[in-house]
């Protein structure tokens, strides 16, 4: 009984094993963008510059501070006394008119609140909000930068797996024609030896391309899982194959680029940075209002016997920088350096964003203008080839003739596998940098 269990176990874990995740380009993609931790620090930093906007905005606010104190003051000459602090008699004979008592409580009970509410600050605030809602939208592209960045990945990584799986195609038909032609020559009667070592030597050197395909083929798998978030153990089946043609581009002139937006906006946070330290050196004006109220006594538990002294007032505040070594002026010029560092750094990628967006057309035309002819070569190429195996087997050519054309018909295999991942790339290529 035991035995039939571990038995029907070991089914259930090998069927679940057996079972094969069917993956197109587009849910590799979703996957790889869901796993991506830079989709998510673009995110973050989203956020991050949503709530910078939240704190300078707090600025614009009222702010009301509130303080409550205890104290216990201590006769120097007399410490252990409860009856207060007394005023010696020289002090207090000054302090007469003024304090009607000769003993100060020694318990001191205050509490208060100040309250703040700037009216002007001739642009500290304001353009220190606009330069934030600036940074928003500047780490909203960055956002949309990595997301294409992210998105190019992750096709490269399918694309480059379903080439391995290409290769390891190519590589053992190449190795299985190699093995025909030594059964077709050893089964015709006594073979030649000469072509036999070569033959031999051929599927000896296959067998190590078949090899090398196939461990580059379970390194681009291994990658491809890593990045979707896909068990290590779980078999995966790439749906999407090289098309055997492909459509034009369309593509248009490129105006606009994720990039561009970051240093667009990059220049108009700095501008804007650059105000409010130069605004920094202008006056402030705001409203400004007070509460406290104070209780003294002998004796901490009837402090609150009586009532206390309470004072209030509500006003207006002007603050007049007077002097500050320049330190205005040189914070923003730091921010107006910054802003024309930007403007230098988005003339430098306009220019060579286009040239890669330019070159990422033309080599996609390029490709398919060739692909034509690539797969016509290719096709002589396999005509050659069969006439060869025939010559052959009738022992009419030697095994170095067929071992040429072989390899001819294999490096032709290559380039198309090639030309075809290479199309394919540079119309990401397009896609990333396109509008």
């Amino acid at each position: 009984m035991r035995k039939l269990m571990f038995c029907l176990l070991c089914a259930i874990v090998g069927s679940a094993n057996a079972y094969a995740l069917d993956l197109s380009l587009q849910d590799a993609v979703s996957k790889i963008v869901a796993e991506s931790n830079d989709v998510k620090s673009a995110e973050a930093n989203v956020k991050k510059a949503k709530a910078q906007l939240s704190a300078v905005n707090a600025n614009r606010w009222m702010s009301i501070d509130g303080t409550v104190s205890y104290t216990n003051l201590v006769d120097p000459i007399q410490p252990t006394s409860s009856d207060g602090i007394k005023i010696p008699s020289d002090i207090g004979a000054i302090l007469g008119n003024v304090l009607p008592m000769s003993t100060i409580p020694d318990n001191i009970f205050s509490a208060g609140l100040q309250v703040t509410q700037p009216i002007y600050t001739f642009g500290k605030i304001g353009n220190a909000v606009d330069a934030m809602h600036d940074a928003i939208d500047m780490s909203k592209s960055a956002q949309e930068l990595t997301m294409r960045e992210v998105k190019y990945a992750a096709a490269n990584l399918y694309w480059t797996a379903k080439m391995t799986d290409n290769i390891v195609t190519a590589s053992q038909k190449d190795l299985d024609n190699a093995r025909a032609a030594r059964k077709k020559l050893t089964a015709a009667g006594r073979a030649n030896r000469s072509n036999l070592i070569k033959i031999e030597s051929d599927i000896a050197t296959k067998e190590i391309n078949v090899s090398d395909a196939m461990f580059n083929r379970d390194t681009a798998y291994r990658m491809l899982k890593i990045m979707a978030g896909i068990d290590m153990d779980q078999e995966v089946v790439l749906t999407d194959d090289f098309p055997e043609t492909f459509e034009d581009l369309n593509a248009k002139e490129l105006k606009s680029n994720p990039e561009w937006d970051i240093y667009q906006k990059q220049i108009k946070m700095y501008e804007s940075n650059a105000s409010s330290k130069r605004a920094g050196a202008y006056p402030t004006l705001a409203a400004v209002g007070s509460y406290s109220y104070y209780a003294m006594g002998t004796d901490a538990g009837h402090m609150f016997d009586k009532e206390g002294s309470q004072s209030a007032y509500w006003g207006v505040a002007l603050q007049v920088p007077l002097f500050s070594g320049g330190l205005h002026s040189a914070n923003a010029t730091i921010e107006a350096m910054n802003a024309e560092v930007a403007r230098q750094d988005l003339d430098k990628s306009k220019k060579l964003k286009t040239e890669e967006y330019n070159n990422a057309v033309n080599k996609y035309k390029h490709l398919c203008d060739n692909l034509s002819k690539l797969n016509e070569a290719h096709n002589l190429a396999q005509k050659a080839y069969d006439v060869s195996v025939n010559r052959f087997a009738a022992g009419q050519t030697s095994a170095i003739e067929l071992s040429d054309v072989s390899g001819a018909l294999y490096q032709m295999d290559m380039a198309l596998i090639s030309a075809k991942y290479n199309i394919l790339m540079s119309a990401e290529s397009v896609k990333k940098l396109g509008d």
